[in-house]
């Protein structure tokens, strides 16, 4: 079962987004918290607090349907940064110019999903099989 949490317009470039994502993707969610809390990044904080709501919707939702979710195994399976819409902003320049920048938002989104369900185990040992077979 997955469980996400999304963030929309979030000051901040997708770009510098995405270092920090890169950082938490394919981690344990304690893992990723503990790497979150010491990133010195603007954005940091509030990707924790994605992951953080990622975390409770799982929670909820287990209890919600009845079904047996594990916290302690659930990792980060996706984590992406897109575009937002971008202000549009005038700085003064020199000579009575004018200098156009944008500044930019971002979308954040975090799918968690529990690590070593029964389907995997299956996998593994028929990929694990087939490489030794084709010696």
């Amino acid at each position: 079962m997955e469980f996400r949490a999304e963030a929309r317009f979030l000051r901040g470039s997708p770009q510098k987004a995405r270092l920090v994502l890169d950082l938490i993707k394919g981690r344990q969610v304690e893992d990723a918290l503990s790497v979150l809390t010491f990133t010195k990044k603007g954005c940091a904080p509030d990707i924790e607090k994605v992951l953080r709501s990622a975390l409770k919707n799982a929670d909820y939702l287990s209890q919600e349907k009845g079904s047996e979710v594990d916290l302690d195994r659930l990792y980060v399976k996706r984590a992406v940064a897109n575009e937002g819409p971008r202000m549009k902003r005038v700085r003064p320049a020199p000579m009575g110019r004018a200098f156009r920048y944008q500044r930019r938002m971002a979308h954040i989104e975090i799918l968690l999903a529990e690590r070593g369900s029964a389907k995997r185990g299956g996998e593994a040992a028929t990929a694990s099989a087939g490489k030794t077979s084709k010696k």
